[in-house]
């Protein structure tokens, strides 16, 4: 059976991404969608964005588009946003791009072909017969196609209505810095603090198994909804 496959919150994790891709083993009529947010904050978002953009080229990859993909797209083109963005992990970004260890790194270090991914690659949600797939959340009454931004991107998770598609939601942007994804019965978020020492998760959504790993190069995997 086809299988459709979630990726929480990356966040620069590129050694968890990476463990986690080794833990899986992806098939090649599987679809993979990654909710977003793959730069910012933790230690090597270059390396990130170059597997992913990598990683598009051999596997049916969807990758959703973050709050934090916004941010800094806006740093580099808006002097307002500058400051703010280093406030939110910025300056992890910034500093994967340095050309050497005692230089800062900066915009004009970034390949275009990462800025071509970040601007043109990413999608604002995706949906199959059974889910759908956001970055942040979804209004219960509202088709995905007239979504806001502000609901897409950055409405934290906190026991969300059911979609009246009627479809289960599957989100990131919120961490759980329980280390599990958390879920209501319509709708689970796994973004699982992979920054802040928990773990990057996998979600098959039609079986329910998860998979993790960590910046550490743990793995582990179980069924959601397994008593722990």
């Amino acid at each position: 059976m086809k299988r459709h496959l979630a990726i929480g919150d990356i966040h620069g994790c590129i050694t968890a991404l990476t463990t986690l891709v080794d833990f899986v083993v992806f098939h090649a009529d599987d679809t993979i969608v990654t909710l977003g947010d793959y730069v910012d904050r933790g230690p090597d978002s270059r390396a990130v964005l170059d597997f992913l953009i990598d990683f598009g080229k051999s596997h049916n990859h969807v990758p959703l588009r973050g709050n934090h993909e916004i941010m800094m797209l806006d740093a580099r083109d808006k002097k307002s946003w500058f400051q703010p963005w280093m406030g939110y992990g910025g300056d992890a970004t910034l500093n994967s791009y340095s050309p050497a260890d005692d230089v800062a790194g900066s915009f004009t270090d970034v390949p275009d072909s990462h800025f071509d991914f970040l601007e043109n690659k990413l999608f604002s949600y995706y949906e199959c017969a059974s889910h759908f797939f956001v970055h942040a959340n979804a209004d219960a009454n509202v088709a995905l196609d007239d979504q806001t931004d502000a609901t897409l991107y950055w409405k934290k998770y906190r026991n969300p209505e059911q979609h009246r598609s009627e479809k289960i939601m599957i989100c990131g942007h919120t961490p759980q810095q329980s280390g599990y994804p958390l879920s209501n019965g319509h709708s689970i978020c796994i973004d699982t603090f992979a920054h802040g020492g928990g773990w990057l998760s996998c979600l098959d959504v039609e079986s329910g198994t998860i998979w993790q790993a960590n910046e550490k190069g743990d793995r582990r995997s179980f069924m959601m909804g397994e008593k722990r």
